[in-house]
């Protein structure tokens, strides 16, 4: 019999033929993934000697396939796995699909052929190591490993300032930076496990943690008041793409930041520059456009790195939102199609890009959050994906950022990446198992931290749906966050009208119950985390519900003890993955949050804005 997809495999198989029989796990077997780990899937399944002997390989084979990594692996009674492929990232392939089967830890499996192939040849990961978690080296080892497994092949770090750039250290020092030294290594690695790692700085907005200092404050567009779409700002954000002096500092970084990277591709950020046109660059900006305005000096960094031997890619979003933009792109450079809700129009952005190569990027749905946001996620990358598809995506990105300190757990955002490295697989067209999910990401057997991590990112998800104002006077639906998250950064007596009561306590319920049953795993770490991001959530919805329904503040100092001991659980937590720098900038929203717990401001009108 055939069938889509395969409950235990993650990303699931695009076909699975049931060939009757049993087949017996090889003794031994079950160190196969350390093999792999080890050495690099490529390396096991094109190195005879290293390979066990019960595993076969033919990497010329005839089976037919649309995509050089597709694979067939076949299961036979004679206690043998042959991996028929065209090339060896095929073969590759098929190994770590085996290593997952072998994973569920049965003496016996039933005799199967798989046949499988991806959707995408580029299938990516950007993790954000600006906001504010930078992990240690042995986490980012670990993290390749795991996306190596789920046949990721592109992964990117974002940077605003967080890598160690000699003579920069004003800016990155008292961050645990990345070292030109340590890219190396990880490049390494990421080459060993198939992974293209490439460059990520980003050269024109988000340069905040640079333009805030004396020496680079002459660089910035201005440093008075300007519109972050409809939210006053004041201060500094993008370089000035009219100064000269921009390219050279920009420049400058390239020099230091490409030559860390076998990869042909940088991408060059060049988002959200809404301070354009408000500062020095407004007179030419009047003159001859905004459009005309941001994508020469977006032309000027490209150009840029392709002296540098790198091909750059930039944040489509400003030109996307300018069609005249469209036509000034050059051909060489990629426009990333980014988007983070279900509603994001994703099938307009392929129709405008008419053709051209460009990538699909959806989020994870986890930042600004603490439970993360399972309906949103999966809508999201369902619409990313269809779209991507149907205009003709050459790459698939998802991305992870860390607004807001970075608040959310790391297995809240691998839950996600699972999910979304299944996605870019097989286009979503068949479903991923939450056993499948679970024992690969977690080591649990049973699919239940799988199921509680979708429970616990739809905790809210009634708030969400009514509570757009606590961030945009005009929504109804809460966009880019949880309700829970965000109403923390609200004064006590601030928008207690928004949102209803019952739905905030239900939501409350929801949360405890949750953390009356965390799922354990073989992973203590894990299940530390979990119960910690339980906590956390229960506390954000309590202060939720009792600011509205209880204003003499009874329970105002149960809840201040509460945050302590979060906030001290969280950098408990934060230092087994994540290295120092950035820990204390993330622990400035609990003391933001604590702030709050004082007396009321009075007013009750406020707003909270925070990245």
């Amino acid at each position: 019999m055939r069938t889509k997809g395969h409950e235990l495999l993650l990303p699931a198989p695009t076909w699975t033929t049931w060939t009757g029989g049993r087949w017996r796990v090889p003794a031994g077997a079950r160190s196969l993934r350390a093999l792999v780990e080890r050495h690099g899937a490529a390396t096991v399944a094109t190195d005879a000697g290293l390979r066990p002997a019960w595993i076969k390989v033919d990497t010329s084979s005839t089976w037919t396939t649309r995509s050089p990594e597709g694979y067939r692996l076949s299961l036979a009674a004679d206690a043998t796995a042959t991996i028929d492929a065209t090339s060896v990232r095929g073969a590759a392939n098929g190994l770590h699909t085996l290593v997952q089967l072998i994973a569920s830890d049965d003496a016996e499996l039933p005799s199967q052929v798989i046949e499988d192939e991806p959707r995408w040849s580029v299938r990516g990961v950007m993790l954000d190591v600006s906001r504010d978690r930078i992990p240690t080296m042995q986490e980012l080892g670990s993290i390749v490993r795991t996306l190596a497994s789920l046949k990721i092949n592109h992964l990117q770090l974002y940077t605003e300032h967080t890598f160690a750039y000699a003579g920069h250290e004003t800016v990155w020092r008292g961050w645990s930076p990345l070292t030109p030294d340590e890219i190396r290594r990880l490049d390494r690695l990421c080459q060993t496990h198939g992974i293209e790692l490439a460059a990520n700085q980003n050269c024109f907005g988000h340069m905040v943690p640079w333009l805030r200092h004396e020496a680079y404050a002459h660089l910035a567009e201005t440093h008075g008041d300007w519109m972050f779409d409809i939210w006053p700002r004041s201060g500094p954000f993008s370089l000035c793409p009219t100064d000269p002096a921009s390219l050279r500092f920009v420049e400058g970084l390239l020099d230091q930041l490409l030559p860390c990277f076998a990869s042909p591709w940088v991408n060059i950020g060049a988002d959200e520059v809404y301070d354009i046109a408000f500062g020095r660059s407004k007179a030419e900006v009047e003159r001859r456009g905004r459009a005309t305005v941001y994508m020469e000096f977006v032309q000027a960094v490209a150009a840029a790195a392709r002296v540098r031997g790198k091909r750059a890619q930039f944040w489509g979003d400003i030109a996307l939102s300018h069609p005249e933009c469209l036509s000034m792109i050059p051909s060489d450079v990629l426009p990333l199609a980014w988007g983070y809700e279900p509603s994001s129009p994703f099938d307009d952005w392929g129709r405008r890009l008419g053709g051209r190569e460009y990538w699909i990027c959806p989020g994870t749905s986890t930042w600004r959050t603490i439970t993360g946001r399972t309906s949103e996620r999966q809508g999201n990358l369902a619409a990313a994906t269809k779209a991507g598809l149907d205009h003709g995506a050459t790459g698939f990105l998802v991305c992870d950022w860390g607004d807001s300190g970075h608040q959310q757990q790391w297995p809240v955002s691998l839950h996600a990446l699972g999910e979304a490295a299944h996605a870019a697989w097989n286009g979503l067209q068949v479903t991923a198992s939450h056993v499948a999910r679970s024992l690969h990401l977690f080591g649990d057997r049973t699919g239940s931290v799988s199921r509680w991590l979708d429970e616990f990112g739809d905790a809210d998800l009634p708030l969400r749906e009514t509570c757009g104002a606590l961030s945009h006077p005009s929504r109804t639906r809460l966009l880019n966050q949880t309700a829970i998250f965000i109403d923390l950064f609200k004064q006590l007596d601030e928008q207690v009208d928004v949102g209803s009561v019952a739905h905030w306590h239900e939501t409350l319920d929801r949360l405890e119950h949750l953390a009356s049953r965390v799922p354990t795993c073989a992973d203590r770490l894990v299940h530390d985390e979990l119960t910690h991001a339980a906590s956390h959530a229960c506390f954000a919805a309590a202060r939720g519900a009792m600011r509205r329904d209880r204003p003499d503040g009874s329970w105002i100092d149960t809840l201040r003890r509460r945050l302590h001991g979060l906030r001290d659980d969280h950098a408990r937590l934060w230092r087994i993955r994540s290295r120092e720098g950035g820990l204390a900038d993330s622990e400035g929203y609990f003391a933001k949050i604590e702030a709050t717990l004082a007396a009321p401001r009075g007013d009750g009108h406020g707003t909270t804005m925070f990245e």
